[in-house]
């Protein structure tokens, strides 16, 4: 994928944040608190108007500026939202199934930590789970694909 992620956040069962990685050096951490407190509002629409089999990727939210927001949410209705710099080139669903699909075997193993309470509202500050969306943003954007 040509273009870059700039923040990946996870958002619990009650709107609450779980977790904010920000990969951008030229965009302040606020700004994607807001990116994502908005992509609530979408989301819930998007599921409250859709059939009620819902896929889990959501895919686009809605673009503003140079950004693409993307959406997906899991069973137990945690939501996961991906913010991706949209400078060059176009992002194709199956990438980003496959950032989400990573993204939601990393939360997995997270509260598959016995030690690890679901129904607490509190961030999710577990290193491991913080490498793991680290390793996931940096494989992202350091990869290239060409087209031929």
């Amino acid at each position: 994928m040509s273009n870059e992620i700039n923040c990946i956040a996870l958002i619990g069962k009650q709107n609450n944040p779980l977790y904010l990685k920000n990969f951008s050096n030229t965009h302040p951490d606020l700004k994607y608190h807001y990116i994502a407190h908005t992509s609530i509002d979408v989301i819930e629409e998007r599921v409250a108007s859709g059939p009620k089999n819902l896929d889990l990727y959501l895919g686009l939210l809605y673009a503003m500026e140079d950004l693409a927001v993307y959406g997906y949410m899991t069973n137990t209705r945690v939501k996961f939202v991906a913010v991706v710099s949209v400078t060059e080139g176009i992002i194709r669903d199956a990438e980003m199934k496959t950032i989400f699909k990573k993204i939601h075997n990393a939360y997995l193993s997270q509260i598959c930590n016995p030690f690890y309470n679901l129904d607490s509202q509190q961030s999710i500050d577990s290193k491991a789970f913080s490498r793991a969306i680290e390793a996931i943003g940096a494989n992202t954007n350091t990869k290239t694909t060409m087209d031929i």
